[in-house]
């Protein structure tokens, strides 16, 4: 599947667009068609024998989820040698040139709210795009609303960077500028839980939805522990009777009590439908969170043109 050329005889990069943790990210045209996408540069843990069949198979789920509408489309991958030798491995995606961390931005800016309208469109198609992910088994781990690709036009949402994280396990390097972020990771995440599963996508979700609606981070910790108790002091501080054995977690301690507060008291502008709807996206209990695909059948989306999306 993957062909060796060298990346530039096939494509020409215009700008770097980013940098994530496993490598760079390229706006590229391609030669042959003038078509713009955008080149994921990464680097493969070393192996005689070229790309890793885990790699491989990796990459096959994802150009197996990408035939999904809501799911970015991994067109094409080449494997190329850098100038030590390694090999790297170009993912070649269809290009987007906006995410939600910069759409919700031009709000925040400017101080309007996203429309309610524009909030559930987004929201329909980011939960249609997981729960497609999560049906054929595959978790996401680190959405945020950097990783959701959109088209401000169509209103048209994708799902990026999905399964990169299991592919390719060496980051290139750490990162201090871009520090990675916790606002959106599952408190079972947090506290250490190493057998977790869909729920943890479905909490960053909540956390996206609200941040649509107030245009700000509903919990913006700057480190573990903190992102815990900005948790805490707006959910409640968990108990076995909330969360059957969450005192067992590897990182419980003894945290501060706080009693829950009312969610409609952090997210004034959100209907009753999607208060009720995020209430079961942030159950402490995984077992108990609203799977995406439940999610899609909430009332709040009842005025949404399902045909559409």
């Amino acid at each position: 599947m993957a062909v060796t050329v060298r990346v530039m005889d096939a494509y020409e990069k215009l700008e770097k667009v980013g940098e994530g943790t496993y490598g760079k990210v390229y706006k590229a045209r391609e030669k042959a068609t003038g078509k713009i996408v955008a080149l994921k540069k990464t680097r493969l843990p070393e192996d005689d024998e070229g790309v890793p069949p885990t790699t491989l198979r990796e990459v096959s789920l994802l150009r197996m989820l990408s035939i999904d509408p809501h799911v970015v489309r991994l067109l094409d991958l080449i494997q190329g040698q850098n100038k030590e030798g390694q090999t790297i491995l170009y993912l070649v995606f269809e290009y987007m040139d906006t995410d939600l961390k910069k759409y919700i931005r031009s709000f925040r800016a400017t101080q309007e709210k996203i429309p309610s309208k524009f909030v559930k469109i987004l929201m329909y198609q980011l939960c249609k795009g997981v729960a497609f992910c999560h049906g054929h088994g595959v978790l996401h781990r680190d959405l945020k609303p950097h990783n959701l690709l959109m088209d401000p036009k169509t209103m048209m949402l994708k799902v990026a960077d999905l399964g990169l994280s299991r592919a390719f396990t060496i980051p290139l390097k750490k990162y201090t500028h871009e520090i990675l972020t916790l606002w959106y990771r599952a408190p079972e995440v947090l506290l250490g839980a190493t057998h977790y599963s869909t729920p943890v996508d479905m909490w960053s979700i909540g956390c996206i939805l609200a941040e649509l609606v107030t245009t700000q981070a509903l919990f913006p910790g700057d480190s573990e522990l903190q992102q815990l108790l900005h948790i805490f002091r707006l959910m409640g501080t968990p108990n076995e009777e909330v969360w059957p054995e969450v005192s067992k977690l590897p990182n419980w301690h003894e945290y501060p009590q706080w009693g829950p507060k009312k969610l409609s008291s952090e997210v004034p502008d959100l209907d009753a439908d999607g208060i009720d709807l995020l209430s079961k996206m942030l159950q402490y209990d995984p077992s108990k969170r609203i799977s995406a695909k439940k999610a899609m059948e909430h009332p709040y989306f009842n005025d949404v043109n399902k045909a559409y999306f």
